[in-house]
């Protein structure tokens, strides 16, 4: 393995020398720093040697470790290792990677330091920006409410499953959690198909189905006019030229018994969508029903509302699977409900 010319740092002088050694451009960053014997060993580029030495510290030889090959939440911790332990040890040691976008859940106490917090994350994980999760989504819309720590802005592009999608997380959500139903429309066959989707939002569903499916048509319908200006972007993104885009209420979509496929990707009030989307549904028509309910109660409480707004025996569910967890002894689920 390599060597590497270490300056040997007394714990104790870690946190006033090891960020003054970095602000002059003594270490070297491609290598990781280490720990021994109560001190830091600190790896030093060849023509600084001298400059570490005046500084009153001794210079020794070790390993090169690759400062890649370290843990992120380490390599933060060391770029931030002049603020108090108590507050490094609330850094949040899990994150939302969209693009080149992170966002945190962090402990407000830590927003007096959010800058600083802010551009460890950026260098580590090699993104552009940084923001706060200051406390998820709310409202009709489920607009996040972000702060920003570091960069610019919080739009980006994330590539998943051969789709690009153009967001900004300060204004529209991204769930990461409806991964593998994301994928699932990508694999559908809808070969011949005209598919609506009720609650379209940035494409989540809409581009992987619209893509790689075979549909015909697929009518994208949103009403909110954040997520509605991304759809557009990225229909164009991804030179999709079945999407049709709808900005506004679903309730309005004009035309009866003409959908082979109906997506209604939305939870907690989308039963009151129901009779809408059978006015829509061809007989034999796919609903991929989207919902929460109590963990062991989706197919009773499925059944109930199709029993309601479409009568007994006028469909079957031709299958169910938990999408996520979303409360305690509460899930996120999907159904796929054929009508008669």
């Amino acid at each position: 393995m390599k060597q590497v010319r270490e300056a040997v740092v007394p714990n104790g002088r870690a946190s006033e020398l090891i960020p003054l050694m970095k602000d002059s451009g003594y270490v070297d960053l491609s290598a990781r720093i280490t720990s021994a014997d109560g001190h830091r060993l600190v790896p030093i580029r060849d023509e600084c040697i001298e400059a570490v030495r005046d500084l009153g510290l001794e210079i020794t030889s070790g390993p090169a470790y690759s400062e890649s090959s370290r843990p992120p939440l380490e390599r933060i911790c060391d770029r931030l290792s002049d603020l108090p332990q108590d507050v490094l040890g609330l850094l949040p040691d899990k994150w939302e990677l969209a693009g080149k976008v992170v966002t945190l859940k962090m402990d407000e106490s830590l927003f007096c330091h959010g800058e600083a917090i802010g551009r460890a994350y950026a260098e580590v994980l090699e993104v552009d920006a940084v923001l706060a999760d200051l406390s998820g989504v709310s409202g009709e819309f489920r607009e996040p409410d972000m702060r920003l720590l570091y960069g610019t802005s919080g739009e980006s592009i994330k590539l998943e499953n051969g789709i690009r999608y153009c967001f900004d997380v300060t204004k529209v959500m991204f769930a990461s959690g409806n991964l593998v139903e994301r994928r699932r429309m990508k694999e559908l066959d809808c070969r011949g198909e005209t598919v609506v989707d009720m609650f379209a939002g940035i494409g989540y569903f809409s581009l992987p189905l619209a893509r790689f499916s075979g549909a015909t048509r697929v009518f994208s319908c949103e009403k909110n006019p954040n997520s509605y200006r991304f759809l557009l972007k990225n229909i164009e993104l991804n030179n999709l030229t079945n999407v049709i885009p709808i900005l506004g209420d679903n309730r309005d979509i004009s035309g009866t018994h003409f959908a082979d496929r109906i997506l209604m990707g939305y939870v907690q009030t989308t039963s009151q969508f129901v009779p809408k989307a059978l006015t829509m549904a061809k007989k034999g028509c796919i609903i991929h029903y989207h919902d929460t309910f109590p963990v062991g109660k989706e197919m009773e409480m499925t059944c109930e509302i199709f029993d309601r707004y479409c009568g007994v025996g006028k469909y079957r569910v031709e299958g169910m699977r938990e999408v996520k967890s979303f409360a305690p002894s509460v899930s996120h689920y999907v159904a796929d409900i054929r009508i008669l």
